[in-house]
């Protein structure tokens, strides 16, 4: 599920593989209405289909000119991403 507020869409709950088509295109519906970063504090479970949604958005952000950053990323999405050495494309906010 995702909630915006302001220019940040909230990611809650599991973010799996039953989940991924709709939480793309309610990503994308965000990006639409300008949200400029996603914050993933209340994600609840992952897998690697979390990449995907994640690479989905931002593809769609680029797409429509816009930049994105990520928020608060699950260490297990971190840990997957290192190992298929896709680390280094994720926006992160850094600290």
């Amino acid at each position: 599920m995702i909630r915006i507020t302001g220019d940040c869409a909230e990611v809650s709950g599991p973010m799996t593989l039953s989940a991924a088509t709709a939480l793309l295109a309610e990503g994308e519906a965000a990006i639409a209405a300008n949200a400029s970063a996603f914050d993933l504090a209340a994600v609840t479970d992952m897998d690697s289909s979390c990449l995907a949604v994640v690479f989905g958005w931002t593809r769609a952000a680029n797409a429509a000119g816009k930049s994105l950053r990520f928020l608060n990323l699950p260490q297990n999405l971190l840990s997957l991403a290192a190992v298929y050495g896709v680390a280094d494309l994720l926006p992160q906010q850094k600290p």
